[in-house]
């Protein structure tokens, strides 16, 4: 099984669709020993203030996509990339490098049981996949994503249609999955699915 760069160690990438309730799964391994690294908080650390991806940004897209403390501005930059295909590549291309390089520095330094990378865009990075020993993808059926997300933040059904539209399907993430676990009823449906997969992983991790 492949592993991270520069790295023996078993890994797990996590991912799924919005609403799946994949941060809620990886919340689950990480009380079982798991060293967590969210790859969302680490791009939201690169965007802060002094992050290192600001003055790429700057550069790139123009000053006028940071606030006034000097972030990238996300709802006006996920205004302009949702409308700007090359827009959105190029944000990539600064933001992806760092997220991987500062993930694998997170993976070196962890100390849990085994890492598990929490990753929103596994599948439609295209690189991920060939990083990690195995990918985990936590599935439920679209409409309780929809009912979920509307919900959680207040969106339309639309706003969450056109997210969705633009994230790997469900088809696609199942076909890249090494491993699933279903969120469609409640905790108590959830965790012996984690016991099993966290017995597993660990079975991986000592050898």
């Amino acid at each position: 099984m492949p592993a991270t760069a520069g790295s023996k160690r078993f890994t797990v990438g996590l991912t799924g669709g919005i609403g799946s309730g994949k941060s809620f799964v990886a919340d689950m391994f990480g009380a079982r020993g798991a060293s967590i690294i969210d790859t969302d908080i680490l791009a939201h650390q690169l965007t802060a203030p002094q992050g290192k991806a600001i003055p790429a940004i700057v550069q790139q897209f123009g000053s006028e996509f940071l606030t006034p403390e000097g972030a990238m501005n996300r709802s006006k930059m996920r205004e302009h990339v949702f409308a700007n295909p090359a827009a959105k590549k190029k944000l990539e291309a600064i933001l992806h490098p760092l997220i991987r390089e500062c993930a694998e520095e997170a993976a070196k330094q962890a100390s849990g049981s085994y890492p598990i990378f929490v990753v929103p865009l596994l599948v439609e990075s295209g690189t991920w996949k060939e990083r990690v020993s195995r990918v985990l993808v936590v599935d439920c059926p679209e409409e309780l994503q929809i009912r979920r997300v509307m919900q959680r933040n207040r969106f339309s059904e639309q706003q969450v249609r056109s997210i969705m539209a633009m994230q790997a399907t469900r088809e696609a993430r199942l076909a890249a999955a090494d491993d699933v676990i279903v969120n469609d009823a409640d905790i108590a449906a959830l965790a012996p699915q984690v016991d099993r997969l966290h017995a597993l992983y660990l079975s991986f991790a000592e050898k």
